[in-house]
């Protein structure tokens, strides 16, 4: 079921770190907020004009949560208990602001300008809209925010198809879209990686859009972030000051963090579940994975059983990694239909074979590490 590179992957990562006697599940969701395809017909246009969206899932079926991808998914939370009573929880690592597209036209496609994730809705007809849905979810704890960063796109690639006003970034534009470019302007940036860099870093701006991300995302949840992720899991460590003092205590981050140095030099530096850098954050290191739509052929469900009974083996939670586009239907209803079908069947397997399994946001998870 696991090739033998990836077994032995998953060990590896079990092997050092924080350890608990306890069978703890958290699930880690990506790119809630994002907008990707805002729509099939858009996707479609896209398509046509010749950009590459049969590249990859995200730019093929991955758009802005709707209420009813909202709703389907906190029906699907709710009908699997853990041994306390407790659902599963979404730990949405949440994008707080999209391309103000309608702005960039105004002002002559001369800059780029961002809005609120609660904009992006507003702009949604009413009976899509995700928020009254959102907000449900968080006070019943089966949707735990936390911070994806601001956007989910590198503003300095941005700004350069921008400045060449590329037909391609042009074609997305006017579709309210983003994805699907040929351009690489850059060999070191990848168009959603945030905090990608060329040669010589602009970390002043990297630190200002972390800032103002964080702020946002206090103005529409009511509390400061205390769990980042980075939109392409990639940020130099220079920047983990800044998140301190944003109040960020927990930090997502690869098992083998392979960091830009400027000018297409990289270091690799092993990074521990639960180990804490030197202002005291803790790192956490997703251990297994689930995305089903990755491969419809592969069986994600028995994977990622297999994912989470090494991590119980070795006495570790397990931190269950996934994508919004597994679970979001605007494009296609099969796709959150499939996903969640298989999320309910992995989670029904979960409790049967460990009955004593507990679920936990990344939050509740982060205390306990803290705590000891």
């Amino acid at each position: 079921m696991l090739s033998v590179k990836r077994k032995t992957l998953i060990n590896l990562k079990n092997a050092f770190g924080w350890r608990t006697n306890r069978k703890i599940v958290v699930f880690s969701i990506d790119d809630y907020g994002n907008i990707r395809m805002a729509s099939k017909a858009a996707r479609d246009n896209l398509k046509t004009k010749g950009l590459a969206i049969d590249s990859n899932r995200f730019d093929y079926y991955d758009s802005l949560e709707t209420a009813e991808d909202i709703e389907a998914l906190l029906e699907t939370l709710q009908s699997v208990k853990d041994k306390n009573g407790n659902n599963a929880v979404f730990t949405a690592f949440t994008n707080v602001a999209n391309i103000n597209f309608e702005a960039i036209e105004q002002n002559g496609f001369e800059k780029y300008e961002y809005e609120s994730i609660l904009k992006s809705y507003e702009k949604m007809p009413s009976h899509k809209s995700p928020w009254k849905l959102w907000k449900e979810g968080i006070d019943s704890n089966l949707l735990v925010p936390e911070s994806h960063g601001r956007e989910h796109l590198n503003v300095e690639f941005f700004d350069e198809l921008l400045r060449r006003k590329d037909p391609e970034l042009l074609a997305c534009i006017a579709e309210r879209s983003f994805g699907g470019f040929h351009a690489r302007p850059f060999k070191n940036i990848g168009y959603t990686a945030a905090f990608d860099f060329e040669n010589h870093p602009n970390f002043e701006k990297q630190k200002d859009i972390l800032i103002s991300g964080f702020d946002l995302f206090e103005e529409i949840f009511g509390r400061k972030a205390i769990h980042f992720n980075a939109p392409g899991s990639h940020q130099h460590h220079c920047l983990e000051t800044t998140m301190f003092e944003e109040g960020v205590n927990f930090i997502d981050t690869d098992f083998i963090k392979r960091e830009h140095q400027g000018k297409g030099v990289y270091s690799n530096k092993l990074a521990l579940n639960g180990s804490r850098n030197k202002l005291g954050q803790i790192y956490f290191v997703r251990n297994c994975v689930f995305e089903p739509l990755l491969n419809p052929n592969l069986d994600y469900v028995g994977r990622c059983l297999k994912e989470i009974e090494i991590a119980f083996r070795h006495h570790k939670p397990a931190n269950i990694s996934s994508h919004r586009v597994n679970f979001a239907g605007e494009i296609d209803s099969r796709i959150r239909l499939y996903g969640l079908t298989e999320l309910k069947r992995l989670l029904l397997l979960i409790v049967k074979r460990w009955p004593d399994v507990e679920f936990m946001s990344t939050q509740e998870l982060g205390a306990l590490i803290k705590d000891r």
